[in-house]
């Protein structure tokens, strides 16, 4: 083993035993650090500097208590958390989550993989995450109100436009954020529109932030199929979930001539053959919030759904070519992965964090499928809230034209960086590799330049 394998395996172990019982954030440091051994071979002065032991100690872990009253009168509680993990680019940046999933472990394995997407997007933000266990599926207005109200009571002593901006994540929309921001304002008595991201357009937000993540997603994919001399035009493709990334990710793959035949939610999956009727989805997801099960009810003809099944579950007696995991974390199994393969995937891109479990993973690559790691292929979504803080520090306005041309130019910028350090780095087209090392590597050179802080 060599001295460089030795020094991250010594690490790595470090990690292990200061965070038991925190899978999901060992398998993103795992997976990053995976990547390591020919840039400290390069930069041996990361190693002597600890930067390895210093980028997965989060600079702050926040944990907070949230009460609030139910409709019935009824107090509830629940946990709130912050983890401040990496200021070294710029002040923390990251999305609020709340879903009864979400534990610290949680929070911190999107916090790591938040450090290294943001460095990506060549953008002056660091990398931060936070959310609740609190569940605002089946809760009245008045009830999200008063637990939004609650938790950015703590909050809002921890962030501010150059201390830590959050923005949204699942369970977090324009809904959220507005009572979130309306109570930072009583707060703190001042509007500073540059505290949180994904903002109604008439009050601080920016045109395209809330295509941007499924949008980016696709620019992304369209620059690796074009490495191949491919494109969406014609193309089968399968794409989880049926929220807010992998709504606009359909919209954008039709646009460009794809065809998507499957998405998703909770409760099951749909396969139109026919390709899926967004208008139709937008409604019963959007407007009426119900589940993806009256899709296939209303859309008739050939459209089924497969109750409790995955997308990757549907039987297409057609090539898929492209997949689109828009959900969440370690949804795509080694078994998915080796049939889609067997069904003629050529490239899949990454809409959430962490879809795709280390198994299937080296299946994807190993059977040469372009493969798009989320810290590089989703980082649309806080690109542009990066743009809607530019905006909001000018007080200024973009037309919706051209904040998508400066998301498409940021994403073709994330994709021309990606692969060329695979390239320098003797991994050519190897996006998880050139991902970890670019990102690492910004990080890492701003971590030594301000000292042992």
């Amino acid at each position: 083993m060599s001295s460089h394998r030795s020094a991250i395996e010594d690490v790595y172990a470090q990690v292990l035993a200061r965070n038991p019982g925190e899978a999901e954030f060992h398998q993103a440091v795992h997976e990053v650090f995976d990547s390591l051994d020919r840039v400290l071979e390069k930069h041996p002065g990361y190693v002597q500097a600890s930067i390895l032991e210093r980028i997965c100690e989060p600079e702050r872990q926040i944990i907070f208590r949230v009460p609030w009253v139910d409709d019935a009168g009824r107090v509830q509680i629940n946990r709130g958390f912050r983890v401040q993990y990496n200021s070294a680019l710029g002040p923390y940046k990251g999305g609020l989550r709340f879903h009864p999933t979400v534990t610290l472990g949680t929070v911190k394995f999107l916090g790591f993989e938040q450090i290294f997407k943001n460095a990506l997007t060549g953008m002056p933000i660091g990398g931060g995450k936070g959310g609740s266990d609190f569940d605002p599926k089946g809760r009245s207005d008045a009830e999200v109100m008063r637990f939004c109200q609650s938790f950015m009571t703590e909050l809002s002593r921890h962030v501010g436009e150059y201390r830590d901006v959050p923005a949204g994540d699942i369970g977090v929309g324009g809904r959220e954020i507005g009572y979130l921001f309306g109570q930072y304002k009583r707060m703190t008595n001042q509007y500073e529109s540059g505290v949180l991201t994904g903002k109604g357009l008439t009050w601080g937000g920016s045109l395209v932030r809330t295509e941007a993540t499924g949008y980016g997603a696709v620019f992304f994919t369209e620059h690796m199929l074009a490495t191949k001399g491919r494109s969406f035009d014609g193309a089968r493709v399968l794409v989880s979930g049926s929220g807010n990334v992998a709504t606009y990710a359909i919209e954008k793959v039709h646009a460009l001539g794809g065809i998507v035949v499957g998405a998703s939610d909770s409760a099951g999956a749909v396969h139109d053959p026919d390709g899926i009727d967004l208008d139709l989805l937008r409604d019963i997801k959007e407007r009426r919030r119900e589940r993806i099960s009256v899709y296939a009810d209303e859309r008739g003809d050939r459209a089924k759904f497969m109750p409790g099944a995955s997308v990757w579950d549907i039987e297409s007696d057609d090539p898929i070519q492209v997949a689109l995991p828009c959900a969440t974390q370690n949804e795509i199994s080694e078994a998915q992965a080796a049939k889609l393969v067997a069904g003629g995937l050529i490239a899949l891109a990454e809409g959430a964090n962490m879809p795709t479990t280390p198994g299937a993973i080296r299946v994807l690559r190993e059977a040469g499928v372009l493969f798009g790691p989320g810290k590089a292929a989703n980082a649309g979504g806080v690109a542009t809230s990066a743009l809607e803080m530019q905006q909001n520090a000018s007080r200024d306005s973009w037309s919706f034209e051209h904040t998508e041309a400066r998301l498409a130019e940021i994403m073709a910028g994330i994709h021309e960086r990606t692969a060329t350090t695979a390239d320098e780095y003797g991994a050519p087209g190897d996006y998880v590799v050139g991902a970890n090392i670019a990102g690492f590597i910004r990080v890492a050179d701003a971590m030594l330049a301000l000292g042992v802080i």
